[in-house]
């Protein structure tokens, strides 16, 4: 793969400093790129491994032309991380592409399901009667989209996706558990893309609803009922139980849960390995996460934080003597 950067700069725009001519053979990060490499700079932390990268080219932002300039070829724009996600998206359409049909001879794909002529459906892909795939919309492999399920236009489905599996619903009966039929489906919008192994389960009586642009990532849990508002994006290992509803614009990180029949407002951002307990109805940032030290520290603090309730009742009572 050889690309100029005049194709590059002709394409997605952006100020170029450097010969128009000069060929573009890889797309690396700042400390590993070589001769023949573009690379970006985005976070101002990185400014060191700038100086000393040996890329051909670096993508940067305005505040850091001068710098880069002294280095050689640059690309400058106002934000070089959306840059760079675009020059990757012009470098896979130049990519060699494989002809190979749109429906995989193994996948399974009931009569009663609705395929748009232009979806692709990978290897042993399993979709369901009453299930509708829209327009380019592409399922890799070993995808399961159970019946009745939708999933809209442009979307990709990353191998081993589970979309309509039943939700957890039982109801306790003595020492048995009574199984709650899970009557709804799951409804998936456009731009949508789902990492591997995530499991989106159906509806227990409403159905599961994911909003246009949705990003969920590897190994995600969303529960039954649950609704995910436009461009949220959750990383990977996420839990969303039963009934939650996350509204647009919202950030979830990695590992991190959020409890069932609570509400994100849109534009809330919640930081890797916090649970959720309760409803976050302003926008904002929110973390609950308890740092990470040296593991006998760690013992110590977590047995002075179960007598804080004790302590807070000693401090209460101490107040009021100095009072008297």
């Amino acid at each position: 793969m050889q690309m100029e950067l005049a194709h590059i700069v002709g394409a997605l725009g952006g100020e170029l400093h450097g010969e128009p001519g000069m060929v573009i053979t890889k797309l690396s990060p700042l400390e590993h790129a070589g001769f023949g490499a573009l690379s970006f700079l985005s976070h101002p932390r990185y400014r060191a491994q700038l100086a000393s990268s040996a890329a051909s080219c670096v993508i940067v932002g305005p505040q850091d032309r001068e710098l880069a300039q002294e280095r050689g070829a640059c690309i400058v724009t106002t934000n070089p991380y959306l840059y760079f996600a675009r020059v990757t998206q012009l470098w896979r359409k130049h990519l060699p592409r494989f002809e190979a049909p749109l429906v995989h001879a193994s996948a399974v794909i009931d009569p009663r399901a609705q395929v748009h002529a232009s979806a692709a459906i990978g290897a042993l892909c399993v979709v369901e009667a009453g299930a509708q795939i829209g327009a380019d919309t592409v399922l890799k492999s070993r995808v399961t989209v159970g019946e009745n399920c939708v999933i809209g236009q442009r979307c990709l489905v990353h191998p081993g996706v589970v979309i309509g599996a039943d939700g957890f619903g039982f109801a306790p009966d003595g020492e048995r558990w009574e199984k709650i039929e899970q009557l709804g489906s799951v409804r998936i919008g456009n731009d949508v893309e789902i990492g591997a192994n995530t499991c989106i389960d159906r509806g227990a009586l409403q159905d599961t609803v994911i909003e246009d642009g949705v990003k969920l990532d590897n190994l995600i849990q969303i529960g039954h009922n649950v609704r995910i508002g436009r461009n949220t994006a959750l990383a990977g290992c996420v839990g969303v139980a039963g009934s939650a509803t996350i509204g647009a614009n919202c950030t979830v990180g990695g590992g991190a849960v959020v409890l069932g029949h609570l509400t994100l407002a849109p534009g809330v951002h919640i930081s890797a390995s916090t649970v959720v307990t309760k409803s976050v109805l302003q926008p904002g940032h929110y973390t609950g996460v308890f740092p990470m030290e040296e593991n006998s520290a760690w013992e110590r603090n977590a047995a002075t934080l179960k007598q804080l309730h004790r302590l807070r009742d000693r401090i209460k009572t101490l107040e009021k003597e100095a009072k008297r």
